[in-house]
């Protein structure tokens, strides 16, 4: 049974909703699909999933951008209601021809939506029918192709394992078995061997197998290799092998090897001592970015629609021109939105990202009117860059300054946790963090929990030195959430304002480490949870920012687990114009990108600049 339905303006005047139907929703659906969705440029997909307690809603949407006005439907998502999308589009016809901008009560809506219900309701059920009607013919046709495939050739026919449940996974480890898999020939020589020692499994993969007689001779031959070797290899123990250093040319060998800094008498590093004051960290300096006119780019992907589309004639072409087209179809944003998907991806954009947007702004812009003097492109390509700034555009407040201050006050430390895979640089970066810290006069400690990797508490020790800020470890193969909460703990008895928390580097995949970071964000509940991702990711950035926040999800005990708060994006001058995974890391996690860094310097970490990266993406 459909729970709601509601037409409101893009501005967020309802205008409409359903009184027959006057269910109250659980939770607020439509509001998460504002903030979640239809803000975000989500608006292309197909619909959107609502969980609340005790309920489980789908929603259904539709625009008509000339107007202005949001179309939304809910349902339970038990229910798979066909008639929805059907609905849809009815109200939105029919409503459309009585909409006044002026007017904001329409009661008088109710009969029509009464009959157009009605309409839809008896369209699925005849489309049901008719389906059901068609059913027994193609699974008689399907089944005759399964019994065709699996005893002619193996079987190459997906129709045929989509028709019968349990026998279609026979049919598909036949083929599997036999070296084929979806018609595309893999190696076969190895379930072939397999076949020879299994042979009670599949008697067609004894069929040119593998000689074992074969096998034994190269493995009698490859013992005979091997005891040479162990012969050869045999070493005096009273020899102690020395490394000789390389001579160039005539130059005199150099006698010392060990270039780190030297130590004391008391055991302890001379570590050079880095002043807070010795350069302004580039975080408290304004980029300034040129205003050049981006009409070329906008000629190039001209140029590279016009094949598409069809030929005009001059007369046709300046008259459309000048009066404007009546309504942008789907078909006229094909071109343009080709050509701004593959400019995305060559910014390193993940593909599946640069779609969706793509389909956001085509949802946007279907059904507008075009504009007098105005070009497909042009306007593509502004609804474009006003979807990137808005996605980029922080929604809350990331002036960590302040949340530090608002933290003191409550006389507590503001913690600060870096989490992300391997070698994306989070000792690093969190050293940049702590010296832009310091040169606003915030006191910092810092926490070495990364008890995994060898040499990770002497590396951040080697940072805190140079800095000259406390350092709080526990050593390894200690439990990091235990080490971060005694650290925390340290620094609210010695006054600290902050405390900046490094963890291991782990791959999304590995779920004892990311139980481990889920049970440290559990027990200390840090005020800020930081991603610290590379620059230099693709489509890789999908995975690790989706997979990072539904482990951290699962795992928690909490009902309200934390997820990721910030970005942290590493390497950033390395890239040039490929400044597409902050589109990407951004668009998938919802989550702002607080810090860049932008060198291997402590002064090297800056602000993201949403304009620069919008020019350049679309540049």
């Amino acid at each position: 049974m459909l729970e709601q339905l509601l037409i409101f303006t893009r501005g967020g005047l309802i205008l409409w909703t359903c009184k027959e139907l006057g269910n109250a929703l659980k939770g607020s659906p439509i509001d998460t699909l504002i903030r979640s969705c239809l803000l975000e440029e989500r608006s292309g997909a197909a619909s959107y999933n609502y969980d609340a307690p005790g309920a489980s809603y789908t929603l259904k949407w539709t625009f008509h951008n000339e107007l202005g006005l949001v179309f939304v439907a809910v349902y339970q998502r038990i229910l798979h209601l066909l008639y929805v999308d059907d609905l849809l589009a009815l109200v939105r016809r029919e409503f459309s021809e009585i909409y006044d901008p002026k007017r904001t009560v329409y009661n008088d809506f109710d009969e029509t939506f009464r009959q157009l219900r009605r309409e839809a309701e008896a369209r699925a059920e005849e489309f049901k029918k008719s389906k059901q009607m068609v059913k027994p013919v193609n699974n008689i046709k399907k089944q005759g192709q399964v019994q065709k495939a699996g005893f002619d050739k193996g079987g190459k026919s997906e129709g045929g394992l989509a028709a019968d449940g349990g026998d279609g996974d026979k049919v598909k480890g036949h083929k599997l078995e036999n070296g084929h898999s979806n018609g595309n020939h893999v190696d076969i020589e190895e379930p072939r061997m397999t076949g020879v020692v299994k042979g009670k499994e599949n008697t067609s993969s004894n069929i040119n197998a593998f000689d074992v007689s074969k096998l034994q001779k190269r493995t009698k031959g490859g013992k005979k290799t091997d005891t040479v070797v162990n012969k050869g290899s045999k070493l005096d123990p009273k020899k102690k092998v020395t490394k000789k250093n390389r001579v160039w040319d005539d130059a005199p060998p150099d006698t010392k090897l060990d270039f780190t800094d030297p130590v004391d008498a008391n055991g302890n590093e001379n570590i050079e001592v880095v002043a807070a004051d010795q350069g302004e960290s580039m975080m408290d300096v304004e980029e300034i970015i040129s205003s050049d006119s981006e009409g070329e780019e906008d000629d190039n992907v001209q140029k590279d629609s016009k094949p598409e589309a069809k030929k005009k004639g001059w007369f046709s072409s300046m008259f459309q021109s000048i009066a404007g087209k009546p309504n942008l179809e789907k078909e006229d944003l094909v071109p343009a939105l080709r050509a701004l998907k593959d400019r995305l991806m060559t910014k390193n954009v993940a593909e599946e990202i640069a779609e969706k947007l793509c389909e956001s702004v085509a949802a946007s812009l279907e059904g507008k009117k075009l504009a007098s003097f105005t070009r497909v492109t042009s306007t593509v390509q502004a609804a474009m860059e006003e979807a990137l700034v808005r996605i980029l555009t922080p929604r809350r407040s990331i002036d960590i300054l302040r949340d530090v201050h608002a933290a003191k006050e409550q006389r507590k430390p503001y913690v600060v946790v870096f989490v992300g895979v391997n070698g994306v640089g989070k000792s690093t970066n969190l050293a940049k963090v702590a010296y832009w810290l310091l040169q606003h006069n915030v006191s910092v400690m810092m926490a070495a929990c990364d008890t995994f990797r060898s040499g990770a508490v002497e590396q951040l020790r080697t940072h805190a030195r140079r800095l000259q800020i406390p350092i709080f470890e526990k050593g390894y193969e200690k439990d990091p959430a235990i080490v971060a909460k005694e650290a925390i703990q340290e620094a609210t008895r010695n006054g600290s304002d902050v405390v900046l928390v490094d963890t291991a580097g782990r791959m999304q995949d590995n779920e004892p480490l990311m139980r481990a970071l889920s049970k440290l964000i559990y027990l200390n509940n840090p005020d800020l949870v930081l991603f610290v991702g590379e620059a230099l990711v693709g489509n890789d950035a999908v995975d690790q920012l989706s997979k990072f926040n539904q482990k951290l999800a699962d795992l928690s005990t909490s009902p309200t687990p934390r997820l990721i708060d910030g970005i942290l994006l590493t390497k950033f001058d390395t890239i040039d114009d490929k400044v597409g995974a902050a589109l990407s890391m951004v668009y998938i996690s919802g989550a702002p990108v607080m810090f860049v860094g932008c060198g291997q310097s402590y002064t090297d970490l800056k602000k993201l600049n949403v304009k620069s990266i919008v020019k350049t993406l679309l540049k």
